[in-house]
């Protein structure tokens, strides 16, 4: 991964770019890769005040400025939040999420996408991997050579393995050296953070990085699923 080009992450929502690769984000931006987040959803809006008043207006613009924040620390390149309804992308056509994608693809040309597993709990998850696997799609002169898919503490491992497609890691990335800006990072949501052991807890995250570290024999990692790797030579 730590070649020439351009890389995009596609994330359902602002915090799931930071907990699905915030410390790989942070090594390809030190790496000088020009890293550019796409966050679909605006996070907020299914969460509608018990007494059906509506969403309290300021969270979506707090949540992109939480953003904004985490993508500083890492070192994005650019953030950019389209605020598609929040636990509704299900009822978008696929092709207009796809279209999102692929003028973002068009627009900085990665080499590398990172993006949701497939069988995540969470609905937009699901919608974004499907939206960048159509996106990516392996046609003559496809600027995209590796796809990458990760985990979201909190919508991956619910999904029980007897239920669909478990996440089966198989590329890990070292994050040792840069697990606290992830940290960092992720307190720019603090607002999204919960008590452990809730596993969107930074007790949690973190324990995680550190688990997926040990199996890998590093201090701290970060897993994928490898989508696919186009390996060109000469």
């Amino acid at each position: 991964m730590h070649h020439e080009g351009n890389v995009l992450v596609v994330a359902a929502h602002p915090d799931d770019e930071v907990l699905g690769c915030g410390g790989t984000i942070a090594r390809l931006a030190d790496a000088g890769r020009a890293v550019h987040v796409l966050l679909l959803a605006d996070g907020e809006s299914s969460r509608a005040a018990a007494d059906g008043s509506g969403l309290a207006p300021g969270f979506v613009a707090v949540r992109n400025a939480a953003a904004e924040q985490a993508c500083r620390i890492l070192g994005c390149a650019s953030v950019e939040t389209l605020a598609l309804p929040d636990n509704r992308l299900d009822e978008l056509v696929l092709l207009d999420v796809v279209k999102q994608v692929e003028q973002r693809i068009a627009r900085h040309a990665p080499t590398t996408v990172l993006t949701h597993h497939g069988g995540d709990v969470n609905i937009d998850h699901r919608v974004a991997h499907e939206a960048v696997i159509v996106a990516c799609r392996p046609t003559p002169g496809h600027a995209v050579r590796e796809l990458l898919f990760f985990e979201v503490p909190s919508s991956t491992e619910w999904r029980p393995p007897a239920s669909g497609s478990s996440f089966l890691p198989n590329y890990f990335v070292d994050v040792s050296a840069v697990l606290d800006r992830k940290m960092a990072a992720l307190n720019a949501y603090a607002s999204e953070l919960r008590p452990f052991p809730h596993p969107r807890s930074l007790t949690a995250v973190e324990a995680l990085a550190r688990w997926r570290g040990a199996t890998a024999g590093v201090a701290a990692a970060e897993a994928f699923m490898l989508g696919r790797k186009i390996v060109t030579t000469g």
